[in-house]
């Protein structure tokens, strides 16, 4: 649509890697083997803590759900980046990269959330063993598990709103894999500085409030580890938080590098940089937290053993009866 000399933006142009236009095809397949490994990584994980009963308490209720947000965080950045890989035409409508980049804010303040509600489950656990079955009993586990969605989505309106009135009349492409809000405050023919200090404030509120009740969280399980007399229990109790500390650090190390600095202080300079950050959080993380949890928490090893042990062994007694039935 034009108006005079200015050209209003109904599309975008998403760039990719430019720098490894020659290796588009091997980056398709490694991103789709990484894509492949992490919905069934975290598929797993849900059908593990369903199935087994061993299983059924607030701590693998609130991981599955992390599993659940997790295949719907890549899901909405990693198909488009494959069709990037793979066409010439690497465009996406303006509608279509606002829903992208509001999913992803949104999704990603979910998952901030339920780190945090993880670390307070850990806590209320360790810190009150004998009121925990009703400090958090299954009704409050449902509504911790509904805040996460529910306050992501409401909390990340406002930016929504900004960005949907920004006005794109010149430049249109996107130095990036994705939709993010940095690169494309950058190409919006007004000044975005309100805008840009909505999403500052909003992005910095979440990450640093959900990762201070989760530092806190651990600060008391901690004091209250170190009060145990027996080093089996110092270390079964340390156990049960190995894997999400580890996801913890892994996730808000990176968000905070992207998103808790003004806006100002992205550059042409450090694009590719920024790109590698971004594939790492978004991509590869959600990829490695199945293998964390499946590898560092033994009662999560065990399900598996046993769901493998019970699926051979139904196997094994179909292959009997089928040859009984031709004798």
């Amino acid at each position: 649509m034009e108006s005079g000399n200015t050209t209003t933006v109904t599309h975008f142009i998403i760039l990719g890697f430019p720098s490894l236009q020659n290796v588009q095809l091997l980056l398709f397949f490694m991103g789709l083997v990484i894509y492949l490994l992490t919905l069934s990584g975290h598929i797993v994980i849900i059908i593990i803590v369903r199935i087994d009963s061993r299983l059924h308490n607030p701590m693998y209720f609130f991981l599955s759900n992390f599993s659940f947000l997790e295949i719907w965080y890549t899901s909405n950045i990693i198909p488009k980046m494959l069709e990037v890989f793979l066409q010439k035409n690497k465009s996406i409508s303006y509608t279509g990269c606002l829903t992208q980049l509001y999913f992803l804010i949104t999704l990603g303040t979910a998952e901030c959330f339920i780190l945090a509600i993880m670390a307070y489950d850990r806590y209320l656990a360790i810190c009150h063993p004998l009121r925990y079955p009703i400090l958090m009993n299954s009704k409050i586990c449902l509504h911790l598990a509904l805040c996460p969605w529910v306050g992501a989505f409401l909390v990340n309106i406002p930016p929504l709103v900004l960005f949907c009135k920004l006005p794109f009349c010149g430049p249109n492409k996107i130095n990036h894999f994705f939709c993010d809000a940095l690169p494309l405050l950058k190409l919006s023919c007004m000044d975005t500085h309100e805008a840009e200090v909505v999403d500052f404030i909003v992005a910095t509120s979440v990450i640093v409030s959900s990762f201070l009740l989760i530092l806190v969280s651990y600060v008391f399980i901690i004091i209250a580890v170190l009060k145990i007399p027996s080093t089996t229990g110092r270390q079964k109790a340390f156990s049960t938080c190995g894997s999400h500390l580890a996801v913890v650090t892994i996730f808000y190390g990176t968000l905070m590098f992207m998103y808790v600095r003004p806006t100002s202080s992205y550059s042409l300079d450090s694009v590719d940089f920024n790109k590698v950050v971004s594939l790492f959080y978004t991509v590869v993380t959600p990829m490695l937290n199945p293998i964390i949890y499946c590898l560092r928490n033994k009662e999560v090893k065990e399900a598996l053993k046993r769901a493998v042990r019970v699926k051979c062994a139904l196997t094994t007694k179909a292959g009997n009866n089928s040859s009984v039935s031709l004798n």
